[in-house]
């Protein structure tokens, strides 16, 4: 807990063809030895992902990735891997040579581009080619993409490529930058309704909940954390809060035991406003509505962790669903990093809250699942719906909260 979490590391990907030296330039970069260098083609055989902290940048995240021109069945799949990453990365950096750089390294770059990610491109091993330092006819074709010759080997420009990754990621916003500090101003209660269950671990609070609560004293505002059994009794003893916030599996209790009149969410809403597209899983909520028997539903989880008895997303989302909907539903998992199910088979997607990836991936995701025509939704939205207070909990936002009236 004393670290960044991932989500809120700039995340670097450093990508290009086999045995361009991507992972000597990340030695150089970091002046680690970070990733396992060889005259190998492919050393490198999945992406490797370390978190470090950058001067200028502050925490990290660098991802060394397999290469793009990996070949057979095998090097398909590590290249699909690599393109995965893709879409986690704030910022990429394409290393090549002067005399390697072709149509992958073009693809790669129009690719990058085409999803507006920040794009640096080095030219490496200029040392078996000094006469060859102005590179501008290899990079005519994409203006404003940054670009410079250096040598992982011998040193030169690597400086002035830190120089040029620092100023670059500096420009690059990873999240929105608060939670909740534009629906709260200094001085006010702010009440965090937090359950000690199974899933708490012992000794402390969940990441989402930390979150919240130092964004609130960030932003000058009072926090008071309950279990939600003292709730009621919290009530009576302060004034009345501007925003109550619940964990999601308590949010009918919560909503039943609030006045009207205070602004009420969840901390999985909360979190799919900053990582993702709250209106679109509000949209998506209703397809709850119009499941049927045998309909397949996809839980997507973006970390891994051992599944509790009354997991939240494997017992107790699809268990409340079934029941609202009188359906035989078929629920699938895909947890962790990588998404592995194929999106068009399912009726429906959930995504968690997303603490633990960034925004850049849970949008990908997210529009990836739109441009399938496939609704998708999030934990605290789709609990919130089931248990018939999703109107209530999108109360401090009013836009999304007007699409229920649609």
């Amino acid at each position: 807990m004393i670290d960044t979490p991932l989500g809120n590391r700039l995340q670097i990907g450093i990508f290009g063809k086999r045995n361009v030296g991507k992972s000597s330039f990340i030695n150089a970069l970091t002046k680690q030895n970070i990733s396992i260098v060889s005259e190998v083609a492919g050393t490198t055989t999945d992406p490797v992902g370390k978190a470090m902290e950058i001067s200028g940048l502050g925490p990290v995240y660098i991802y060394d990735t397999a290469g793009l021109d990996d070949a057979g069945e095998l090097g398909a799949k590590r290249v699909e891997k690599t393109k995965a990453i893709i879409k986690k990365v704030n910022l990429a950096v394409v290393v090549t040579t002067y005399d390697g750089f072709n149509k992958i390294d073009e693809e790669i770059i129009k690719e990058m581009l085409n999803i507006r990610i920040p794009v640096i491109v080095l030219f490496n091993k200029i040392d078996a080619h000094p006469e060859k330092l102005e590179i501008t006819d290899k990079i005519k074709n994409f203006a404003g993409v940054k670009y410079m010759a250096i040598s992982s080997i011998t040193g030169f420009n690597i400086d002035a490529a830190r120089k040029i990754i620092v100023e670059t990621g500096a420009g690059v916003s990873i999240e929105k930058e608060t939670l909740i500090g534009d629906l709260i101003k200094p001085g006010d209660l702010v009440v965090l309704v937090v359950p000690i269950d199974t899933g708490a671990p012992k000794g402390r609070l969940i990441l989402p909940q930390v979150q919240v609560l130092r964004d609130t004293l960030d932003n000058g505002a009072v926090a008071v954390t309950v279990r939600e059994s003292e709730l009621k009794v919290a009530l009576k003893n302060m004034q009345t809060p501007a925003l109550v916030i619940c964990d999601s599996q308590v949010v009918l209790e919560t909503a039943n035991g609030l006045p009207d009149n205070v602004n009420f969410t969840t901390f999985s809403i909360v979190f799919s406003r900053q990582k993702g597209d709250l209106a679109e899983y509000v949209k998506g909520a209703a397809a709850i509505d119009t499941l049927q028997n045998g309909d397949k539903v996809l839980i997507l989880e973006a970390c891994t962790h051992h599944a509790m008895t009354d997991d939240i997303g494997r017992i107790k989302l699809p268990r409340w669903i079934k029941k609202y909907t009188g359906k035989d539903i078929i629920f699938e998992i895909n947890a962790g990093p990588y998404v592995s199910k194929k999106f068009s088979d399912y009726k429906l997607i959930i995504v968690c809250g997303g603490c633990m990836i960034n925004r850049m991936e849970m949008l990908a995701r997210t529009n990836d699942a739109k441009a399938l025509h496939i609704p998708i939704t999030n934990y605290g939205v789709a609990i919130s719906h089931v248990q018939g207070v999703l109107k209530r909990a999108l109360s401090p936002f009013p836009r999304e909260r007007a699409l229920l009236d649609k």
